[in-house]
């Protein structure tokens, strides 16, 4: 396909896409001088964006100061970042739409909310938080699916100064009480249930078993699907309450360095850490990578696909959007059900301009076939986006033909939970777009790759440790909740980095290539090698579809890699196809990067937000227990890998 709205060119075997003169045009950034002008002073670049994007009640006596691992940004400033998200957009933007939300099942009418009709729904919320003794400071645990009422509670909790900490519904009794008991709630908000593929998940059941022996004392249960469930004592129907409650609510002047969210990262092992994001920095992070990244204007439509359980969905499908004063997509279900075209269909029913989701996702709906996409018009499509790991070429440039129709910058972005807000992409009005490449950090940022002793790396094309420099970004995490030692030994190197735990390498343009997590790295005989850059290697043979790298322990080498492989249909000839692969990683790497075996699958573990466990593969190559298997989305594939793994 002719990519007609984006300038193509090659160097080596990289593909460079370039925003045309149109595009440039319009964007809100289309000159590569803000890089240089930001790199000048990086705290005054801030102070000026904070003045211009954000509504303050009093101005910042200090924009900076830093004493590593502390630090703070807009000192003495006071605003509240739901007054910024609604009531300063109702003089001229009252009646606009601020928020869709899309039901799973297609029978059910979509709901619209106008910014005034979103801020009176957010503030009988606040008031009846305040009603059941919620003040600020307080943390108010959110269990509850894609539906409005989340967006609405973490609206509520910031309008009032208390802490919102928002659990991933689909997300276990246990993990939930995990977090219930680290953040000391006394107050719930909850569903009775929600749909998935069509039929009704009991989350109030969850939410019964998860606040036992915990602080909980009231639980706001909004009625989603009305199904019989158990009412205890400690609950209160959220509608009943809203009923009954006042439509206006005094927004709580919050201090910036004032607690915003908790919000608990799940890992891998070990007890889940809640990361501290503030107020005033956070929200000006949001607002100003929400607007250059994706290059916001009065008329966007954005949907991002993430579930508010997650970061990407606090920053680019609540604040970020609103923050903004554009319309924001909330979806309930899985993105291809009950057909391949459902997103196609909402993204042409809704007109939707600014589409960002995971790798994951579009391998999904890649694995459907390009035919489906491609069916569609997607004409509203402007700015594509990807978020949450590692995108190899492929997917990539289906993503942009099929997809996009070859017109739409396509932005990959890296961050993490911790940072609050992208960090490292291209701007859509200045580019270059290349597949599989993040790009520069975003302006007023300064990030570097560090060797294991360290030191800086100059030299282009060496892999290392992805690093941020000081001054560190304004919605960089604050710290590790009740954990300041735990925040210090996790996140900080040397007294200078923030330790990202990501590795990657730069080309000589200073830009960056994303290699995954350092838990991903392999060890080869003395050699680091990236899970990720192997996957990408598999990932361009067309019978391939999806693949996990992980090392298995050897006597001689340290360890060796395995690949996963789920292949695109039944396999004619599966020694062909194993040798075609390995010579494919051999050339694209190395024979040092040689695989030590395949397995051939039909799925992979995965988190309900499509993350790959790499752990579960690693304890069944080690013969290990695998653990909790209850927050997969597909924990019948956990037995089928055993017997694959023994035969």
């Amino acid at each position: 396909m002719e990519n007609s709205g984006l300038n193509k060119t090659e160097e080596g075997d990289r593909i460079f896409f370039w925003p045309s003169e149109e595009i440039k045009q319009k964007a809100c950034v289309n000159s590569s001088e803000v890089y240089d002008q930001a790199e000048k002073d990086p705290v005054a670049f801030w102070e000026d964006l904070a003045s211009k994007g954000i509504a303050w009640f009093s101005k910042w006596e200090k924009a900076y100061e830093e004493k590593i691992p502390d630090f703070k940004w807009f000192i003495g400033a006071e605003t509240n970042a739901a007054y910024n998200c609604l009531d300063r957009h109702l003089n001229d933007k009252g009646d606009k739409t601020a928020l869709i939300w899309i039901p799973e099942i297609k029978e059910e009418e979509a709901k619209k909310y106008s910014y005034r009709q979103l801020y009176e729904e957010v503030n009988k919320a606040a008031n009846v938080l305040k009603s059941l003794g919620v003040k600020k400071g307080d943390v108010v645990t959110i269990y509850l699916p894609m539906i409005p009422e989340i967006i609405i509670s973490v609206l509520a909790c910031a309008r009032i100064g208390a802490v919102h900490s928002v659990v991933f519904s689909a997300y276990s009794a246990e993990a939930l009480n995990t977090r219930l008991k680290d953040g000391g709630s006394e107050v719930m908000i909850t569903s009775d249930g929600y749909y998935r593929k069509g039929k009704i998940e009991d989350l109030k059941k969850k939410a019964n078993e998860g606040i036992q022996d915990t602080n909980v004392k009231k639980v706001l249960v909004v009625k989603r699907t009305g199904n019989e469930t158990e009412i205890t004592e400690k609950d209160l129907w959220w509608h009943e309450q809203l009923e009954k409650a006042d439509n206006e609510c005094e927004a709580v002047k919050m201090k910036s360095e004032d607690l915003l969210f908790l919000l608990y990262t799940s890992g891998t092992t070990g007890k889940p850490k809640g990361v501290m994001h503030d107020t005033g920095g956070y929200i000006t992070q949001a607002y100003w990578t929400s607007k250059w990244d994706f290059d916001l204007h009065e008329d966007d439509v954005m949907w991002c696909t993430s579930d508010l359980g997650w970061v990407t969905g606090h920053s680019y499908v609540c604040y970020g959007p609103l923050l903004n004063g554009i319309t924001t997509v909330l979806f309930e279900g899985l993105i291809d059900w009950p057909n391949p075209e459902r997103p196609w269909e909402i993204i042409e029913e809704h007109k939707i301009s600014v589409f960002y989701t995971a790798p994951t996702a579009l391998r999904l709906m890649m694995s459907h076939g390009k035919e489906i996409p491609e069916k569609f018009g997607l004409e509203s499509l402007r700015v594509l986006g990807s978020v949450g790991e590692c995108i190899d070429q492929k997917t990539w440039l289906w993503y942009l033909n099929s997809v996009g129709k070859g017109k739409c910058p396509l932005i990959d972005t890296w961050w993490q939970t911790e940072t609050g807000g992208t960090m490292i992409n291209s701007l859509p009005g200045v580019g270059p777009f290349i597949p599989a490449w993040a790009g520069n950090s975003f302006p007023g940022t300064r990030h570097t790759i560090i060797d294991e002793e360290g030191n800086e790396v100059i030299k282009t094309g060496e892999q290392g440790y992805l690093v941020q420099k000081s001054p560190f970004a304004p919605g960089l995490l604050r710290g590790v909740w009740k954990n300041p030692e735990r925040f210090k030994k996790t996140y900080w190197r040397n007294d200078k980095y923030y330790f990202s735990g990501d590795g990657a390498y730069r080309d000589d343009g200073g830009r960056f290539r994303i290699i995954g997590r350092l838990d991903d790295v392999l060890k080869v005989a003395g050699h680091r090698m990236s899970t990720g850059e192997m996957e990408n290697v598999i990932d361009k043979h067309a019978a391939v579809n999806e693949a996990a790298v992980i090392g298995k322990p050897d006597e001689l080498r340290g360890e060796v890699p395995v690949a996963f492989v789920i292949t695109k249909g039944e396999i004619d000839d599966k020694e062909r196809l194993e040798k075609e692969l390995q010579d494919m990683i051999v050339k694209g790497i190395g024979p040092i990067a040689k695989l030590k075996g395949f397995y051939f699958v039909e799925s992979l573990p995965k988190t309900r937000s499509g993350k790959i466990m790499r752990r579960i593969l690693k304890s069944l190559i080690k013969g290990e227990e695998v653990g909790d298997i209850s927050t997969l989305q597909n924990p019948e594939s956990v037995e089928k890998l055993k017997e694959i793994i023994k035969g």
